[in-house]
């Protein structure tokens, strides 16, 4: 699995702002297709909100890539 890290200069980063930033989702569009359908796991668990706050330590994981977030 393939690992890359998000910094943030803020409190946290919403999942789907995390999706389109690191790359893993092009659009807004495609980070809330994939989110609802259950492919997006956060911290280990599926996780289908899409305003999910993620905060320092956090992690996301699709397709096979797994982002952290870095303060």
């Amino acid at each position: 699995m393939k690992t890359e890290t998000v910094k943030i200069d803020t409190e946290f980063i919403r999942l789907q702002d995390l999706l389109k930033l690191s790359g893993l989702a092009s659009t807004g569009g495609m980070a809330k297709i994939v989110i609802q359908n259950g492919e997006v796991c956060v911290n280990g668990e599926v996780c289908t909100m899409r305003g999910k706050k993620m905060r320092a330590g956090d992690s996301a994981e699709y397709d096979g890539i797994k982002v952290i977030v870095e303060s």
